[in-house]
């Protein structure tokens, strides 16, 4: 039983990979969402003697842990779109895309200086926006 409802697991995120968005959760709390709602569902075909909700399924992951980082991360967003486009676009391309601060000056066209200063400032607003 275990093993049909792992394949059907593999099944669904075969076929639909796209319902995975890295930016709502991690790869492992999304599965471990995905396991949780196929086994139910497999408890519930077989209609089972106790209630689903009162069974307790395992898992690796911890939920509370994962409850805090998607605060965060809410928090992160919330703090980033208050900042000026310029510090923002800057940041982006040194944290998401991997740029070094000369790679940036580069490609923007503005000066090292400018680059860092605009970095430095957006680090600053945000240390901040996180201690309040």
């Amino acid at each position: 039983s275990a093993e049909d409802v792992m394949q059907e697991i593999f099944m669904q995120i075969w076929r639909s990979p796209n319902s995975f968005v890295a930016a709502k959760g991690s790869l492992g709390g999304w599965l471990s969402v995905v396991a949780r709602n196929r086994s139910i569902d497999a408890l519930r075909r077989k209609r089972p003697s106790e209630q689903v909700e009162e069974m307790n399924l395992a898992s690796s992951s911890n939920i509370a842990d994962e409850a805090e980082r998607s605060i965060l991360m809410e928090r992160a967003r919330a703090a980033v779109v208050l900042l000026p486009a310029e510090q923002r676009k800057t940041l982006e391309m040194a944290f998401f895309d991997g740029l070094s601060h000369s790679e940036i000056a580069e490609m923007t066209g503005d000066p090292l200086g400018t680059v860092k200063t605009r970095i430095r400032s957006g680090l600053t607003t945000l240390r901040k926006a996180f201690q309040s």
